[in-house]
């Protein structure tokens, strides 16, 4: 009887021992080195659709032993959201894993933002993995994934983390059934696979000519990364607010649009027509892919009308917030919650009208506006059973990873887009003050290089397409895709600063199609809404001539490849090993369209674009150290993509000076600060 309670002494530290033991690895943030921390990311990720893989010692322990409520001192909340998420999970109250997962159904992103909430929370990157491999084993996949990428994204203790690009992370969203399939096979058969992709649809499909860029997987992640910078769920009490969030929903989107419309020129197409809810829906899709668990991605018919989408909205509802909306600009006011008038040809006018159109939490009354684009994107999503008849899962468009496949999305944010052209038409034209740059003339702007584009194959792992098993190995699978690339060039500018002094420039770039479909040319005033922006960047201008030299790779409108999960793996093992620092930084931001699409496709015998360069005074519109701003831009891709939790570095409305109604392009064109040149470009089809 005296044994017994010096036994339970024993075999409590025992466990104390070991618990503490199985937590070496993660300790407080300061002790945890960024390779450290990119293996754990990395590992988490690996076959997310299992469950943590033994291999991984320190994440299994985790997943299997970590209580995420013992100690509340671990977090900030003082354990509130790990609790109501561990309940939830005891309760089976949340999505079961092995089932698809799409963030506009709101009980899916509830069990995500869950997960978010409690990784925000934590303290400590300890606090944070041991969270993330005791739930990964616990909840949804899709949702996993989703709360993985949103948190490190956005919390402070991984800022030095890279993300490996989603399409090997999730692969079945981003390649063909068949592909899908074959890499099942090469792993049954053990026999390592290399397997060409191709894009949907048939050359009997016109639109096939332009699918290379909406199935770009590159694209892809560019556009459902944006949406992780800027969620629309995003509440600035978890740390910081959205500067101009609204603003650049407009702009990125109305870019994509204008280089969409620039690839159908390319390819002797149309611009893209936008959507109408009383008229059918001319181009159907297949989108030939399949879901992990929960069935083929749902096809739609060519010329289908809409229908209301149970559940979701009735058409009249869509009308009925276009309508209000549109009022609104009309009124040059959206009116609150409390029925107060916000003013929306001001300055941030913009910024107002991007918040109600998407809708995000930032709308100041999403009762009465509603949410056009993100019910949009559900109602699209729909239509392929909008009375869940058949029980399909959501469509593309209800993903951000697959949506721009869809060619409705581009109709759907040309639809969008004129909305916005709308409002910006209702702005007075700028003046004389606001253009100019006084005393700074552009002399000469020259290419050096070729402005000279073709298709490359790329090569990318399916390794977490397939399944594991004790008894097979893994066996290299890959997949490889034509992409858009193009060859390096400089862009350099001759500029005179007849000022006698220094003066700080933003330097403006834009590449505008000369001709439509037609072969008509455009006015400045009709092009300057289809011009694609191609760079933003700062210089200090030195009394006198300056020579200014920027290469096509610095753009910061654009990102390089993210390196694959491999090479990844790879360079932050040898890092712990060596004991020696990771540097990552140029890949920090999946966001931005990939460099290699920074030209549109152009034409075998050339196609004519105006090269329009802008100087202003960035004395009056940078937002920021002059030093740090001309350095490095604050990050590779701020122009679409602003910056975590700081202001946007550019004052002036995102598209200046080309945002609005040019009443006399002879006027804006006699600014010597502002230079317009024709260029072509080309496309190899032999390279």
């Amino acid at each position: 009887s005296i044994l017994s309670p010096i036994m339970k002494v024993f075999a409590l530290v025992f466990l104390l021992v070991a618990s503490a033991n199985a937590w070496t690895a993660f300790r407080d943030a300061e002790e945890v080195s960024t390779a450290q921390k990119q293996l754990d990311v990395l590992h988490l990720l690996h076959k997310v659709h299992e469950d943590i893989s033994p291999n991984h010692k320190n994440l299994y322990d985790a997943s299997h032993n970590f209580n995420p409520t013992s100690d509340t001192s671990l977090y900030n909340d003082d354990g509130h959201a790990a609790e109501e998420l561990c309940k939830d999970v005891d309760d089976h109250r949340v999505l079961e894993k092995h089932h698809f997962f799409s963030l506009f159904n709101e009980e899916h992103r509830h069990d995500a933002l869950m997960l978010f909430n409690v990784l925000m929370s934590c303290k400590s990157w300890a606090c944070g993995v041991n969270n993330a491999a005791y739930f990964h084993d616990r909840m949804n996949e899709g949702a996993f994934t989703y709360a993985l990428y949103v948190s490190v994204i956005h919390h402070p203790i991984a800022h030095d983390v890279v993300l490996p690009p989603l399409y090997e992370i999730t692969p079945h969203m981003f390649t063909n059934s068949e592909i899908i399939n074959k890499a099942y096979s090469a792993q049954m058969t053990q026999t390592p696979g290399k397997f060409h992709m191709d894009f949907t649809g048939s050359q009997q499909n016109k639109e096939q000519r332009v699918a290379y860029f909406g199935e770009d997987i590159g694209l892809n992640v560019h556009h459902v990364t944006w949406h992780m910078d800027f969620p629309f769920w995003w509440d600035d009490h978890y740390g910081h607010h959205f500067d101009r969030k609204g603003e650049l929903f407009f702009w990125v989107h109305h870019q994509l649009t204008a280089r969409f419309d620039a690839e159908r020129l390319s390819n002797h197409l149309d611009e893209v027509d936008e959507l109408y809810w009383n008229k059918p829906i001319a181009e159907g899709f297949a989108p030939h892919t399949t879901y992990k668990y929960g069935g083929e991605f749902p096809a739609r018919p060519d010329n289908v009308n809409f229908q209301d989408v149970d559940g979701v909205a009735r058409i009249r509802d869509m009308i009925i917030m276009e309508q209000r909306i549109r009022d609104a600009i009309a009124h040059g006011f959206v009116v609150d919650g409390e029925g107060k008038h916000i003013d929306i040809r001001g300055e941030h006018g913009i910024d107002v009208l991007g918040d109600v159109i998407e809708s995000s939490t930032y709308s100041p009354n999403s009762e009465y506006y509603g949410a056009l684009h993100n019910v949009a994107h559900r109602v699209l999503g729909g239509q392929g059973d909008p009375k869940g008849k058949f029980n399909m899962p959501p469509g593309v468009m209800e993903h951000f990873e697959t949506a721009t496949r869809d060619p409705s999305f581009f109709r759907l944010h040309k639809y969008m887009d004129n909305i916005f052209k709308e409002h910006k038409d209702s702005l007075p034209h700028y003046t004389k003050a606001e253009v100019e740059f006084t005393g700074i003339a552009i002399d000469a702007v020259n290419v050096k290089g070729k402005l000279e584009t073709f298709f490359e194959d790329f090569e990318f792992s399916l390794a977490n397409a397939v399944d594991d098993s004790d008894n097979v190995e893994d066996v290299a699978i890959t997949a490889v895709v034509s992409r858009l690339n193009h060859e390096p060039f400089d862009l350099e500018i001759d500029v005179t600063n007849n000022n006698g002094a220094d003066s700080f420039a933003t330097v403006r770039v834009y590449l505008c199609p000369r001709r439509n479909a037609n072969g008509v040319m455009y006015t400045l005033n009709e092009g300057r809404w289809h011009c694609i922006e191609m760079d933003k960047f700062w210089r200090t201008l030195h009394s006198g001539e300056n020579h200014i030299v920027r290469h096509s790779a610095d753009a910061s409108t654009t990102t390089p490849d993210i390196p694959s999960y491999d090479d990844l793996h790879t360079k932050a093992e040898a890092a712990v090993a060596s004991g020696e620092e990771l540097d990552l930084h140029k890949y920090l931001r999946g966001c931005g369209i990939p460099n290699r699409m920074i030209l549109p496709k152009g034409m075998t015998g050339g196609m004519e674009f105006a090269l329009v360069v802008v100087l202003s005074d960035g004395d009056q519109d940078a937002n920021g150290d002059h030093a740090t701003l001309e350095k490095d831009g604050k990050g590779e891709s701020h122009a679409q993509c602003g910056m975590h939790g700081e202001a946007y570095p550019d004052k002036r409305s995102l598209g200046y000076p080309l945002d609005r109604v040019i009443p006399d392009e002879a006027v804006l064109l006699n600014f010597p600060n502002l230079h317009r040149s024709v260029v072509k470009v080309t496309h190899n089809d032999h390279h």
